[in-house]
C-alpha cells in the first residue's frame, strides 16, 4: 500500500505545529499526508454536559480535522492531504495507524481535561509502542526555525537548513537509525552532525587525576570507534557533509545542546516488550523533554 506521513491532531497549538511540520516533511518525501483526529468516547452522563454536547462533539470530530486539512492544502500546495476521524483511545488508535505509516508526527505535549483531547501521556505511550519512526514537534515550531539565518540575521525558510543531528550509540549502532538521519540530511540538502557522548568506566575514575594520558587514550578510542561506525555510511551518502563529535559526559546533555542549532534531532529507541510497562530509554526521554528542535525517535531491535 502507499505509505503516508500521518499526524495526530487534537486542536492544541502543539498538534497544529506538528501538522505544519508533517506537511513540510510530506513534501520533502513526496508522500501524501493524513491528518488524524481521535475522539475518545466519554461516559453518557458526561457526554450530556453542556461543554460536551452534540455541538462540541461535531466541532471536534468534523470541523477541526476538515478545516485543518483545508488550511494545510492552501499553505502546502502540491501535498495531498486527507483528513480522517477515528474513535477510541488515542494511544491505541495512533499506534495501530503507525504500523502502515512511513512516519508518525505528534505534538510534544497535549492538553489535559475533557474527553477528546490527547493527554500528555499519549505521545509517550505511542512512542513506546510504535515500531515506525515517530517525530515530536513542540508548540509554535515554525519552518524558519529549522533554517539558518538570512544575510541580515533573520531566520528564514528561504535560507539553507540547519544541520540534522544524530545521537549515535557506538556500542549498538543500528542501521535504521543511521540511515534515517543520513536520509533526512540528504532531503534537506544539509550537513549531518553526529554526536556521541561517553562516560568513563568506574574503575578508571580514581586514577585519572594522576594519569591524564589515560583519559586521552580513552577519548581517542571512542573517536576512532565513532569514525569506524560511520565509514560505510559516508561511502553510501558521499554528498552529505558529516561532522563527528565524540565527547565525555552525558549523551543527552550533548544532544540537547546540539539541538539549539539543528533542524532535526534523530535518536534511537530499542524495542522492548515488557510485561511491566513501556519504556523509551533514558537518552531519548531526556532529549524529548529538553531539545529545542523537532525530535525523531527511530525504533530498532
Amino acid at each position: 500500500m502507499l505509505r503516508t506521513v500521518i499526524v495526530g491532531l487534537d486542536g492544541s497549538p502543539e498538534s497544529r505545529a506538528a501538522a505544519e511540520w508533517a506537511a513540510r516533511e510530506a513534501k520533502l518525501r513526496g508522500l501524501p499526508l493524513k491528518v488524524v483526529h481521535v475522539w475518545e468516547p466519554v461516559p453518557d452522563p458526561m457526554a450530556q454536559a453542556p461543554l460536551l454536547g452534540p455541538e462540541t462533539h461535531a466541532h471536534w470530530t468534523e470541523r477541526v480535522p476538515r478545516e485543518s486539512a483545508e488550511g494545510l492544502r492552501l499553505r502546502h500546495p502540491g501535498v495531498e492531504v486527507v483528513a480522517e476521524h477515528r474513535s477510541g483511545r488515542p494511544a491505541d488508535v495512533l499506534s495501530e495507524l503507525a504500523k502502515d505509516a512511513a512516519l508518525l508526527v505528534l505534538g510534544s505535549r497535549g492538553l489535559s481535561g475533557f474527553g477528546g483531547f490527547m493527554m500528555g501521556s499519549v505521545g509517550m505511550l505511542v512512542l513506546a509502542r510504535a515500531e515506525q519512526p515517530v517525530v515530536l514537534v513542540r508548540a509554535w515550531e515554525q519552518a524558519a526555525d529549522e533554517h539558518e539565518k538570512d544575510p541580515v540575521g533573520i531566520p528564514s525558510a528561504a535560507a539553507p537548513y540547519r544541520p540534522v543531528v544524530l545521537g549515535l550509540d557506538i556500542d549498538n549502532p543500528d542501521d535504521s537509525v543511521i540511515e534515517f538521519a543520513f536520509d533526512a540530511a540528504t532531503r534537506r540538502d544539509t550537513a549531518l552532525r553526529v554526536v556521541h557522548g561517553w562516560n568513563l568506566p568506574p574503575y578508571y575514575v580514581y586514577g585519572l587525576s594522576a594519569d591524564l594520558d589515560q583519559h586521552s587514550d580513552i577519548a581517542r578510542q571512542q573517536a576512532a570507534a565513532l569514525s569506524e561506525a560511520l565509514r560505510p555510511w559516508r561511502q553510501k551518502y558521499p554528498a552529505v557533509e558529516v561532522s563527528e563529535e565524540s565527547s565525555s559526559g552525558s549523551p543527552a546533555n550533548h544532544l540537547v545542546d546540539a539541538s539549539r542549532e539543528a533542524s532535526l534531532v534523530v535518536v534511537g529507541r530499542r524495542i522492548r516488550r515488557s510485561p511491566i510497562g513501556t519504556h523509551i530509554g533514558p537518552v531519548a526521554h531526556a532529549v524529548l523533554h529538553h531539545a529545542t528542535a523537532p525530535v525523531a525517535v527511530v525504533a530498532h531491535s
